[in-house]
């Protein structure tokens, strides 16, 4: 079975630092793409970050800078380390598994991040 549980959520004042972590297990994680997508309360679900199997990345421009998107494939674990971060980036984060496929199957049950002075 198929499962992604995320954490390092949590709540930060605006120019604040976290990083979430995705553990993944029920798959050969090494062998896929993996997608950090977000929602705002009221607002679509938006893509954040990708990385391929082989660790190329792309990130949103709305990141670009500030967050980096990294995996352990030893450890079987996907990051997000957010720096800079801003009100606007408030959002219940996930992971998916896939290449910024939003119909994917598989994704997590998400972790707050909250960005407030």
């Amino acid at each position: 079975e198929v499962q992604l549980v995320e954490s390092g959520g949590g709540m930060v004042q605006p120019g604040g630092s976290l990083r979430l972590s995705c553990a993944a297990s029920g798959f050969t994680f090494s062998s896929y793409s993996m997608t950090w997508y977000r929602q705002a309360p009221g607002q679509e679900r938006e893509a954040v970050a990708g990385i391929t199997h082989l660790s190329n990345t792309h990130h949103a421009d709305a990141v670009k800078g500030r967050f980096t998107i990294s995996r352990d494939n030893a450890k079987n674990t996907l990051y997000l380390q957010m720096n800079s971060l801003k009100p606007e980036d408030t959002a219940l984060y996930y992971c998916v598994r896939g290449w910024f496929d939003i119909r994917s199957a598989y994704w997590g049950q998400g972790t707050q991040v909250t960005v407030s002075s």
